[in-house]
């Protein structure tokens, strides 16, 4: 029976984290069709894509072919979501871009590499409580200033300009300062594609009236043809300028801009990844490259499961995601990538949205994307010299400008002004230190304004009777009990109740969920500064939990109630005790008003 339960946990465990073992047997005709189309359409997404993003990273172009085809297809065995497509992306190559400027290929290929094992430690640890720590104002901040940042470094391709910037502001200055060597072809190119990309994303929009004849299926031909146009238009505009640059070359003229050149041809061979270099003529070892990839070797994969994670909420249609299935899918498809001298991938929005609307059924689609990309770098790479840079940037401008989202701090100003700090913080980090920076910032932030109710938490002071009409002070703190707000409440409360002379004081603790051994201390230290002044102090509506924090810290003076009734006798004898003390002149000594009572009947317990 043991071995039976033990066999059926691992099977559980197998069809969990290798979903395909769940899909697959089920497979069928209509599944693989509408996953060639779909895979078929990213794909003449991804290409022109990858050669932009492989500039953006600051490597080769086929760099990006090399990071466009083994993720697709090592998340067709561990993707948890049939919907994202893995694959370069322009978040990652602008991060990779910050550890490649000034070194070689082999820093990027070993990040692939790091990255992969630890989006995969994060995996198997369960560590994805950590990618809380980074809130939806901080993700906002930090993909709108990514975002600026590639736009920004894209100019230079878009104006024909030649130069070499160290970051974002290094890149404002100098393109203002080249201004005047502006090339007019590569500019008149330029914005021209990102003319025609904005119209071409917008053309799947038109309204198309029904035929007058009725016929309903001609309207769907040309809603689907529109929408196809719509979504091939990267490959479209830079066929189209390959086209012209082609015609010149053949007429014995030179492009009146400027052209990728050469891009290797072949595939990649398979290879572990580079665990030593050779940087200005000095060999690096592994730790050397290491130290030189700095904290980029943890911001790289939690910006990426990050991202794909938030691909995966947006296509689940209500199903609950498995985060941890997300970073063993990425971490395996950057482990499988960095064989073939691939840089970070991770999951792309706008490639996954045209997954989406093309219909995919399984990941399977990701197996038609790679081959597509596999078949351009065999037959095609000869043909990519004649694509114009002005054009790549553009492509690459049109995919991010969409990035910025502007758009939600109206609604966030309306509903918590707070959270625009660490949105423009990161932000502004982003832009003059570096995005690593940026986001560090941001989460410093969200985590001080996570901890400030903490140590100082709203209390409420209010005068309340009891059923037999005798005042008291109710305060009511906010929050748990934690060191930080010991003293703070110590000292709130004190003042509190000094006002109030020596009528009772109650501590509602209906919002205190928990307390830790200082907090005992404090409430031990703020009993006895009201015992000092024969003030009575009690507290109401503790947890059970934090009376055995009491009780282990030994706190033994303390009076507390879970029974209104309860607490209104107890402050009406009291207050008859004390009377009883002020007619009798003052000789009589008083009974301690916070001594621990130990009448469990009673709900007094210490």
């Amino acid at each position: 029976m043991s071995a039976l339960f033990k066999r059926e946990k691992v099977k559980q465990l197998i069809r969990q984290r290798v979903p395909i073992v769940a899909w697959l047997p089920s497979y069928d005709r209509t599944d693989f069709i509408c996953d060639l189309i779909a895979g078929v359409t990213v794909g003449l997404t991804v290409i022109p894509q990858a050669l932009a993003y492989s500039t953006l990273a600051g490597l080769e172009p086929q760099y990006g072919l090399y990071s466009a085809f083994m993720g697709c297809f090592m998340y067709i065995i561990f993707g948890g979501c049939k919907d994202i497509t893995i694959g370069p992306t322009a978040l990652m190559s602008l991060m990779t871009y910050d550890q490649v400027k000034g070194k070689n290929k082999d820093f990027a290929v070993l990040l692939c590499f790091l990255t992969g094992c630890v989006q995969m430690l994060f995996g198997i640890l369960n560590l994805g409580v950590l990618l809380d720590f980074i809130s939806v104002p901080v993700s906002i901040g930090f993909t709108s200033a990514t975002s600026v940042i590639i736009i920004v470094s894209q100019l230079k391709g878009l104006l024909g300009l030649k130069f070499s910037s160290n970051s974002f502001l290094d890149n404002v200055t100098k393109v203002f300062k080249n201004l005047p060597n502006t090339r007019f072809g590569d500019t008149f190119l330029g914005f021209s594609c990102i003319l025609a990309l904005l119209l071409l994303r917008k053309i799947k929009d038109l309204p198309i009236k029904e035929p007058a004849d009725g016929r309903s299926s001609v309207r769907k031909v040309l809603k689907r043809a529109l929408w196809l146009i719509s979504v091939s238009r990267n490959i479209l505009v830079v066929i189209a300028c390959s086209i012209i640059a082609f015609c010149f070359e053949a007429t014995g003229n030179q492009p009146p801009f400027q052209l990728i050149g050469t891009v290797q041809s072949g595939l990649p061979s398979l290879s572990l990844p580079p665990f030593s270099t050779t940087l200005n003529n000095q060999t690096l070892s592994f730790t050397d490259m290491v130290s030189e990839l700095g904290s980029s070797i943890i911001l790289v994969p939690v910006i990426a499961i990050l991202g794909n994670v938030a691909i995966a909420k947006t296509f689940a249609t209500g199903d609950s995601v498995d985060a941890t299935q997300e970073m063993i899918g990425l971490g395996m498809s950057n482990l499988a990538a960095c064989l073939t001298s691939a840089y970070p991938v991770d999951g792309s929005f706008s490639r996954s949205a045209v997954n989406h609307a093309s219909g995919v059924r399984t990941p399977m689609g990701g197996l038609y994307t790679g081959v597509l990309v596999l078949l351009a770098l065999s037959w095609l790479t000869p043909y990519f010299y004649f694509i114009p840079k002005a054009t790549l940037a553009a492509v690459i401008i049109c995919a991010v400008i969409f990035m910025i989202e502007y758009e939600v701090v109206t609604p966030m100003w309306r509903s918590s002004k707070k959270d625009l700090v660490p949105t423009f913080t990161t932000f502004a980090v982003c832009l003059a230190w570096g995005v690593e920076y940026g986001i560090l910032a941001g989460v410093g932030i969200n985590i001080v304004m996570l901890l400030y109710p903490s140590a100082r938490p709203t209390i409420q002071v209010q005068r309340a009777m009891t059923k037999s009409g005798r005042s008291y002070l109710m305060i009511t703190p906010s929050n748990s009990l934690y060191f930080p707000a010991v003293d703070f409440i110590r000292t709130t409360v004190g003042k509190a109740g000094s006002q109030e002379g020596r009528s009772a004081v109650v501590v509602d603790c209906k919002f205190v969920l928990g307390a830790d051994f200082t907090a005992a201390k404090g409430i031990a230290a703020l009993i006895d500064d009201f015992k000092r002044r024969s003030q009575p102090i009690y507290f109401y509506n503790l947890r059970p939990g934090v009376i055995e924090v009491f009780k282990g810290a030994s706190l033994e003076e303390f009076i507390h109630f879970g029974d209104e009734d309860e607490l209104d006798e107890y402050i009406t004898k009291e207050y008859v005790l004390i009377q009883s003390s002020k007619s009798g002149g003052g000789d009589e000594e008083l009974v301690p008003l916070s001594t621990f009572q130990g009448d469990q009947e009673r709900g007094c317990t210490g």
